[in-house]
């Protein structure tokens, strides 16, 4: 019977890179034991199942829910030192859900594990390395009561109870100071899920006109993300025309568009699970007004000066004081009712490393007015790469001055 191998992100994140992430928890671990879990679940009907992304960016498997990697850093054994657990064979579900392949030779040249382990005998592995090194140290985020604790936690609990002297520590930072600085075959995916964004926008460009349904932009996104080598959206898309614009995370994008408005579409693909972010603010005829230019023109200028912060060494608290300034300057700091922006690359909104900025990170910068007495909402997003000597825009080829959009937008009409 044909078996199903583990669905891996192997186009361009080698099993190698996998490696050399687990091999840097273990470092960092300093002879303490951790355990990342994929999380349960089903695949749905609709959309795909998704595993915690810590486990995914440590293994690239997108399909074992109940699985786990145990760090063990005082194993006798080094192939022992870092172990993949997945659930056992269950051929009657594998008939609905597919058919998983058995443990061997090819599932560990897949995975790049030296060892792996059927989940039933994770509890197990787990007590005999908390009683040797009597350190646990907790990977995954903290939950904010009265949610359930983090896995990890409630396992390291179940075990301390068990065994007398076992300390837990918090070494949840330790994952996102990982993630946040990205590799170059991690800039190279995110650079592509830009590509596809960029076609989608130049689409949009193209062809937007009074009249358009949110919907149907919407649809032509997705479809020219799809046509240029993206797997999925980042994000839902928001498509707001007129006073929706003003909705920060509005996706219901079931209206037409109107003459005279301006159009906010924040959206992004996604290339082998890294994402890309942007927003432009488009006037759906192809013009602005002048109350729309002057307003548009004050939040350029924010973003302008909030880029030219992001920088090493300085704070995300810097960045959008830079951009806050400008906003408030010009008498409009009540409309700029959200943050400058956030991390990117896993998730759209990726894992906050504790500290300064620092070179190989990406955030967004995203200022905003939003009038809805004047049924304006201007918005405009770009991804920043931080490097050595300040920072890159990556989606910098993606029109946002009036002129540009105006350009771009001249034979749409």
């Amino acid at each position: 019977m044909p078996t199903k191998t583990a669905k891996i992100a192997h186009e361009t994140v080698s099993t190698d890179e996998y490696a050399a992430r687990r091999n840097a928890v273990l470092k960092d671990l300093k002879g303490a034991v951790g355990v990342v879990f994929a999380g349960e679940g089903a695949p749905p009907l609709l959309g795909r199942w998704r595993p915690d992304f810590n486990f995914y960016y440590l293994t690239g498997l997108s399909t074992e829910a109940g699985g786990a990697v145990l760090f063990n850093p005082q194993a006798e054994d080094p192939k022992r030192r870092c172990v993949l657990f997945l659930r056992p064979l269950n051929p009657e579900v594998e008939r609905w859900d597919g058919y998983r392949e058995t443990i061997g030779s090819g599932l560990r040249k897949a995975t790049g594990f030296q060892t792996i382990m059927r989940s039933n005998t994770l509890p197990a592995a787990l007590t005999a390395a908390a009683r040797k090194a009597k350190r646990l140290a907790c990977l995954h985020a903290f939950s904010v009561y009265p949610t359930a604790v983090s896995p990890d936690l409630a396992a390291f609990r179940a075990v301390a109870e068990r065994i007398p002297g076992v300390t837990i520590e918090d070494q949840s930072g330790l994952l996102p100071r990982l993630r946040s600085i990205k590799s170059k075959t991690e800039l190279a995916l995110t650079r592509k899920a830009i590509a596809a964004t960029a076609a989608g926008y130049d689409a949009i460009f193209k062809t937007l006109r009074p009249g358009m349904e949110e919907a149907k932009i919407a649809f032509t996104l997705e479809e020219t993300y799809r046509a240029h080598g993206a797997q999925e959206l980042a994000y839902n898309s928001i498509v707001g025309s007129g006073l929706r614009g003003t909705v920060l995370h509005y996706m219901d994008n079931n209206q037409a568009t109107e003459d005279g408005d301006l159009l906010v579409i924040d959206s992004g693909a996604s290339y082998n699970a890294y994402a890309a972010d942007v927003t432009r603010t488009l006037p759906v005829n192809g013009r602005f007004s002048a109350d729309q230019r002057e307003v548009y023109e004050i939040v350029l200028r924010s973003q302008l000066a909030a880029i030219r912060a992001a920088r090493p060494g300085a704070s995300m608290i810097d960045v959008d004081g830079a951009a806050r300034k400008v906003i408030e300057d010009a008498g409009y700091g009540d409309t700029f009712i959200h943050g400058i922006g956030h991390p990117l690359g896993l998730e759209v909104h990726d894992v906050v490393a504790d500290g300064p900025l620092k070179a190989g990170m990406i955030i967004t910068v995203e200022p905003g007015i939003y009038l809805p007495d004047r049924k304006m909402g201007i918005r405009i997003e770009d991804d920043i790469l931080i490097t050595a000597k300040g920072n890159e825009n990556l989606t910098a080829a993606i029109p946002k001055t009036v002129r540009e959009i105006e350009s771009a937008m001249e034979n749409s009409q």
